[in-house]
């Protein structure tokens, strides 16, 4: 058996391993896990993952979790450019202090602007009162800044001259929120622009075919009591 990915593309960190593998032209065989039916916290996903959690790679008969292992994973074993993961120390240095900032950060607010603004309301039927709302977003623009004022400052790329998985992980986090319809490169032309820096160097459809999924989050019906029991202790620890 090949390469297996085990994906869901309303996961973030699932559409950067899934754009990285198919724009490097790494074979791979997908494995749907379907997040809103609780398919990742089944006894057969535990025997991939123990976690229960999404993206998960099988080679062989070797398994691993966590995207950012995935991805170095995958540049370590397959020929890809090197703008991806540079050879060159303090640029591959600028790469990993992204990956390491982005986890409890950007990861935490993007995903907090999702589950408020339309995830809990609208599938869940969890009321999110309009103070806890209003915080998540003014904690998300913050972060929005951060990025801007840290990582990215007037350059094309996050992390040097060519898309590297930092831009790769940056932008599947954003595309979060913007899936609650939270319009956040509005008002940023920095950030705007490096969004069509990172899409033309992926490739207008492979971007739109892994974000087509969380682009419609909005319009999920709501669950069923049984779904909901099965996910919420999940979601509530993921969102604090």
């Amino acid at each position: 058996m090949g390469l297996e990915l085990y994906l869901d593309l309303l996961s973030q960190p699932c559409r950067a391993v899934y754009i990285f593998a198919k724009k490097s032209g790494i074979p791979f065989e997908l494995r749907a896990v379907e997040l809103l039916k609780g398919q990742h916290l089944s006894d057969a996903f535990a025997q991939v993952n123990p976690l229960k959690k999404v993206p998960a790679l099988k080679d062989g008969d070797f398994t691993l979790s966590e995207s950012v292992a995935i991805l170095l994973y995958l540049t370590r074993k397959y020929e890809v450019p090197d703008h991806w993961y540079p050879q060159d120390l303090q640029a591959r240095a600028r790469v990993d202090e992204y990956l390491a900032w982005q986890h409890t950060t950007l990861r935490r607010n993007c995903l907090r602007a999702l589950w408020h603004k339309v995830m809990l309301p609208v599938f869940l039927g969890e009321p999110v009162s309009p103070q806890m709302l209003a915080a998540t977003l003014a904690e998300l623009d913050e972060t929005l800044q951060l990025l801007e004022d840290k990582f990215l400052q007037n350059k094309a790329f996050l992390a040097g001259p060519g898309i590297s998985l930092a831009d790769l992980v940056a932008i599947t986090e954003l595309m979060h929120p913007m899936g609650a319809g939270c319009q956040v490169f509005k008002g940023r032309p920095k950030l705007a622009a490096w969004r069509q820096h990172v899409e033309a160097a992926v490739g207008e459809e492979l971007f739109q075919e892994a974000h087509e999924v969380i682009l419609k989050a909005k319009d999920s019906p709501p669950t069923n009591p049984t779904i909901k029991q099965k996910l919420m202790p999940g979601v509530l620890a993921m969102i604090q």
